[in-house]
């Protein structure tokens, strides 16, 4: 009983902090702009189904995809155990399921352990590309830090699931030969069967009791753990890659959205549309910081599993530009993250200095720390961009990092009216004359002669 009352504990503490850093995340993607997706909801479901759930993209480069495959469904199917471990946890049972379910919780236990095999010689494997291997992608300066430890320790938190589930499953089989009563027969499963009797055949019933109990905790407490450390982490794409991907852009990948501010500006000099007041506001164009890009774009940003696919296919950044992708999101996530914790501590000193005299509680929409994107993502990294689509076709859940780029490009150009010095003439050009080439005459000229 002791036991249960310590579990039901734990576990509503784990589901309430994870629960409020979740909906932090979520309050993030939400600072951006509202845009309405729910185009071809037939061609998104196709997408989910291939492309998140099938990792079609991933087998572009097979060899990773083939053992990320054995880490992702090892994954998908622990959860079946999982959801055990948790009804035994409250209810104070033992394999709850394996009466009900006889033969077939065989097969299912003895495919998760063939598959946590399976993942455990999958994360070896990515521990050496990662650590040992000089793999140009993960050796990026973005990399350094933090997020290499971050993919380290995800890495790591798996083969201490796997040790937790392997003393658990090898101790029990053994007490089901001595305690069949409480311990129900699970079978002969494919891994413990023979392995529980190498590792714990010479251990006392107290013993095996220990290390059952041992490896049960160790397993559940590193589940908590994950899910406490997941929205700190690259490995939030676990969840977010499905929505992610349902909500991916379907159209042609480079087709840029109209501005309507421009739009109606155009329409009102051809007097098709209403004319401009006077005296109106002269609008924003493209996107400075994180509440002018849209709440998908912020999404994208929490979603990247800074695997570096899209750096790793940039001209750019392989002619020794500074422009990497994988940066770009990072970054954005990283200014969503930073606005999000100001937002939480109500700091009036965070509110636009023309709204103080009127309004004393901090908001997105009154929200300026004298910062924003340009803070991160420098214009050199922006102008070196060649919009060749390269990183949005590399991704593997679909993500575009081009869209950001060229967002931040317009507000640099049509609202500060900067730009390389280079491109300047070309704008003027284009202003003037309707061509990219400086000439002397209109370009429609020749269809008077």
């Amino acid at each position: 009983m002791a036991q249960q009352i310590i579990f039901f504990i734990i576990t509503s503490i784990v589901f309430f902090v994870a629960g409020k850093q979740f909906l932090k995340i979520r309050r993030n993607i939400l600072l951006g702009k509202d845009e309405v997706i729910n185009d071809n909801p037939s061609e998104r479901w196709r997408n989910v189904l291939f492309i998140a759930l099938g990792q079609k993209k991933m087998f572009t480069r097979w060899i990773p995809a083939v053992f990320h495959l054995f880490i992702y469904v090892a994954f998908l199917f622990t959860q079946v155990e999982l959801i055990e471990i948790l009804i035994d946890g409250i209810f104070g049972s033992h394999r709850l399921f394996a009466p009900f379910l006889g033969g077939f919780y065989t097969f299912l236990v003895s495919t998760i352990e063939v598959l946590t095999f399976l993942a455990f010689i999958s994360t070896i494997v990515f521990l050496y590309r990662r650590n040992i291997m000089n793999i140009a992608r993960f050796k990026k300066p973005e990399m350094v830090g933090w997020p290499s430890r971050d993919a380290n320790l995800i890495l790591l938190f798996e083969l201490v699931l796997i040790v937790g589930l392997t003393c658990a499953n090898g101790a029990d089989i053994l007490l089901q030969k001595i305690n069949p009563e409480h311990y129900h027969s699970t079978g002969n499963l494919a891994v413990s069967s023979w392995l529980g009797p190498i590792f714990f055949g010479g251990l006392s019933e107290v013993g095996l009791h220990i290390v059952e109990r041992f490896g049960w905790w160790l397993h559940i407490l590193m589940v908590f753990g994950f899910a406490l450390y997941l929205p700190f982490s690259k490995h939030l794409h676990v969840f977010l890659s499905f929505p992610n991907v349902w909500y991916g852009k379907l159209t042609a990948k480079g087709q840029m959205q109209n501005m309507p501010e421009i739009m109606n500006e155009v329409k009102s000099m051809m007097g098709i549309g209403e004319p401009t007041a006077a005296d109106a506001e002269i609008p924003e164009f493209g996107s400075k910081d994180i509440m002018s890009l849209s709440w998908k774009n912020i999404m994208d940003s929490y979603s990247c599993t800074e695997c570096g696919r899209c750096t790793s296919v940039c001209p750019a950044n392989l002619t020794g530009k500074k422009l990497s992708p994988r940066k770009v999101l990072m970054d954005i996530r990283d200014r969503a993250t930073e606005i999000g914790t100001k937002l939480d501590s109500g700091d009036v000193q965070y509110i636009k200095a023309d709204c103080r005299a009127t309004e004393t509680v901090l908001t997105k929409d009154n929200f300026d720390d004298g910062k924003s994107l340009f803070d991160y993502i420098s214009k050199e990294e922006l102008h070196a961009c060649t919009t060749c689509n390269a990183c949005v076709e590399a991704c593997p859940v679909l993500i575009n990092p081009l869209e950001p780029i060229l967002k931040m490009r317009r507000y640099e150009i049509l609202t500060l009216s900067q730009g390389p010095g280079d491109w300047v003439p070309m704008f003027t050009s284009l202003e003037n004359s309707g061509a990219v080439w400086q000439m002397p005459t209109e370009r429609e000229a020749w269809i008077h002669e």
